[in-house]
Parts: C-alpha cells; sequence; structure tokens
C-alpha cells in the first residue's frame, strides 16, 4: 500500500492525525474541481496603505481587578493582535468582574476606550444592567480596531510568547468560548462578520509531524471541545497550481462595519461616549463612576506603567473591492477592499507605512495570482460547498487581526 493510498484509507489515525482531538479530513479526489473568481492583484489597484500598532504582552492579555482608593478598575487590555477576535469573550468576564465590584444601589460604569475591546465590554456591562459612560481620546473610524486584518483569529499575537500561567489560560478558553459563540450569532451585513472558505496550497501531504507542530503552535490553547479539522483537496479536485490544497471555513469580521454597528448599539442602550485623555491614575479619581473598565489597549503602557506591553506594527494595503470575491488564499476580501499583508515589528512605534515591505507585499501577491484568470464565456463561477458542521476555533490561526 502506498503513502496516498494509505492516507486515503483511514491510515491518517495510524499515522498520529488522530490524536488530542484535531483531525483532518481527507477527501477522496471523486469531484471535478471549483473555479474561483480571479483576484485582480496589480499596482494600479491599490487603493490604499494602512498602518496599526497592536498592543501585545508575552505573558498575554491582562484581565484583572486593581483598586485605586474608592474605585475599581478592571483591567482588559494587551490583547497583541487578537483583540477584535476575543473582544466579546474578555469583555464578558470583564463585566461580571464588575457586578461583583458593584454597588448594589447603582450600576454604574465607565468604560475607557472606544476600539472593539471597549464596545464590546460597553455592551457586555449594558446585558448585566449597567448604565454605561465611554471615554476615549479617538473613536471609529480613528481606533487601532480600525486598522485589523478582520479575521477571526484568536491565537493572533498570543502565541509567540509562551509565558502563560494556568490561570491565564483558563481565562483565555473562557474569552475564546464566549467570543467564538457570540460571532456566530452576528453573521450578516449589519456587523458585517461572514463565513468565508479559506484556502491553502502545498506540494506534499501534511504529515503526523507536522499536524502535531501546528497544534503545538497555536490549537493547545483552544478547549478541545471546540477541535475539528480541515479538509484536504488532491489532484483534480481545486483550481490552484499546487498539487495539493486545504479548505476550512472561518469567520470574518470587517472592522469598520463592526465597529460603527457596535457604535450605534451602545448608543441605543443608553451609552455616553465622552472624548477624554487621561494620563495618570489619579485622573479617574475625577469621575463619578466607582466601576472602570480599562480597554486602553497600548496607552495602559503609559497610564498604568505596564512596561511589559509593547508595539507590534501591522501593516495592510488594499486592492480595489471586488465583491464576487468571497474567499481567502493569502487575503481578506471585504467590502472596503482587499487587504493585503500584514507585516509584524515589535517594538515599532511610527505609523509611518514601511514601503520596502509595501512592495514585497504588493509584488508577491501579483505572483501569487498571475495564475487566475477571467472566466472563460459559458464557464461557471461558484463558491465551494459549505461544511457539513460548524468549524472549529482550532484551525483559526495566526493571520495578523
Amino acid at each position: 500500500m502506498d503513502r496516498r493510498t494509505l492516507l486515503k484509507t483511514g491510515g491518517m489515525a495510524a499515522l498520529g492525525f488522530g490524536i488530542t482531538g484535531c483531525a483532518t479530513r481527507v477527501l477522496r479526489p471523486t469531484r471535478p474541481a471549483f473555479t474561483l473568481a480571479p483576484i485582480r492583484a496589480s499596482w494600479d489597484r491599490i487603493i490604499r496603505t494602512t498602518v496599526g500598532l497592536r498592543p501585545h504582552r508575552p505573558s498575554g492579555f491582562v484581565l484583572r481587578v486593581e483598586k485605586f482608593d474608592s474605585k475599581t478598575v478592571i483591567h482588559n487590555y494587551g490583547h497583541g493582535g487578537a483583540g477584535l477576535s476575543l473582544c466579546w469573550g474578555t469583555g464578558s468576564l470583564a463585566a461580571d468582574f464588575a457586578v461583583e465590584a458593584a454597588q448594589t444601589n447603582r450600576r454604574a460604569a465607565a468604560v475607557l476606550g472606544s476600539g472593539a475591546v471597549g464596545l464590546a465590554t460597553a455592551r457586555q456591562l449594558q446585558r448585566r444592567g449597567f448604565d454605561v459612560t465611554i471615554y476615549a481620546k479617538a473613536i471609529p473610524p480613528d481606533t487601532t480596531t480600525n486598522m485589523a486584518w478582520g479575521g477571526f483569529t484568536p491565537t493572533s499575537g498570543l502565541v509567540a510568547g509562551r509565558r502563560y500561567t494556568p490561570a491565564w489560560e483558563a481565562q483565555f478558553r473562557s474569552a475564546v468560548e464566549i467570543a467564538y459563540r457570540e460571532f456566530q450569532l452576528l453573521v450578516g451585513p449589519r456587523y458585517g462578520v461572514a463565513w468565508l472558505d479559506n484556502y491553502s496550497t502545498m506540494e506534499e501531504l501534511p504529515t503526523a509531524e507536522s499536524e502535531a507542530r501546528r497544534e503545538r503552535e497555536g490549537a493547545r490553547l483552544m478547549p478541545a471541545s471546540l477541535q475539528t479539522g480541515r479538509e484536504i483537496l488532491y489532484p483534480g479536485e481545486h483550481p490552484f497550481p499546487t498539487r495539493y490544497a486545504s479548505r476550512r471555513s472561518s469567520l470574518r469580521i470587517e472592522p469598520s462595519l463592526f465597529l460603527e454597528a457596535m457604535l450605534r448599539e451602545v448608543r441605543l442602550f443608553g451609552a455616553q461616549i465622552v472624548i477624554r485623555e487621561f494620563k495618570t491614575p489619579s485622573d479617574l479619581m475625577t469621575l463619578s463612576e466607582s466601576v472602570i473598565v480599562n480597554c486602553t489597549g497600548l496607552g495602559s503602557r503609559d497610564l498604568f506603567r505596564d512596561e511589559a506591553l509593547i508595539p507590534v506594527k501591522g501593516q495592510l494595503t488594499f486592492l480595489v473591492p471586488q465583491p464576487e470575491v468571497d474567499y481567502q488564499y493569502g487575503c481578506m476580501p471585504r467590502s472596503d477592499g482587499i487587504a493585503l499583508g500584514s507585516t509584524r515589528q515589535r517594538g515599532v512605534w511610527t505609523l509611518t507605512p514601511d514601503e520596502v515591505a509595501r512592495k514585497r507585499i504588493v509584488d508577491r501577491a501579483v505572483e501569487r495570482y498571475s495564475w487566475m484568470r477571467s472566466p472563460e464565456l459559458g464557464q461557471q463561477v461558484m463558491r465551494s460547498a459549505a461544511p457539513a458542521e460548524a468549524p472549529s476555533v482550532a484551525s483559526f490561526f495566526d493571520e495578523d487581526s
């Protein structure tokens, strides 16, 4: 029996693919290849380049309670590139802390920051009966979240550190389960949330060793109950120029649509928004609210003297939007453009685009998509088949949010 036959007849388990609950489904090459709408990548289709600074902490995000005189400050910051992905989850856990800290005769809370983490935290507080005031030095579209890639990538910026305590890992698993469920309920144009097929290409079939390495690099943080797998496509089953390809479904969250919808929603439920910047913790003593949730992201480095917090510069370059491109293949298609990138530069504070990185990203995209051509007259362009079951977060790896 050769290697291909072994993999197709259940030998994956024998090779070790059945361990830890993260299985890879290998499909028999019996279906005709599908066609994907071509991505039109060229320099004359570039419309903008954006830069954002991710708030990274090697030991993971901060989610804890701290007392400042009569104020209770709940910290919820330092998500790296996973802030958009985890906002509903850490916001829920922070709101639970607020319930414990609140005075019984008045539930009022201040939220510092109006990015994805701040807005989701505000909504979770409102769901628990709090009157909320959001204090921020900027609101969408001028937040760090507006510069995000937009994929559901809960381990983005977290995998590299590996300095996590068991207590932190428990917080992460709770947060990612909550966030994954919340985003599924928001699918639709109102919040800019959608399921997309995500393709990768390969010349060789994955091995037991490569799958084990893939799991060690991120999936170990995921709850085992949410781990399923991906599909392997054989020659003749896909349109890519490699022998094999893989397909999984993943969530896309369009930052501009999501943030604007969240702003409308927190206001609808009575939140006030105040443009204000705080320099020191003593400035917080002037607030009327006794419960304060700190969602200032990178701003916590100066405000609360967190020296472990560092910027990770990320850069995206956008092509003209193509509504017919409804899949991921090394890019993120959105209504505001097709995002290419991104970069990751630790400890870099500048918001100036890196032209060398920009040229590398665009040239690579032009080369990558050069094999794609507009379909001939009468040729069918179709989405790949939808998954039979909801995909897990186990395969949503570090694609830079």
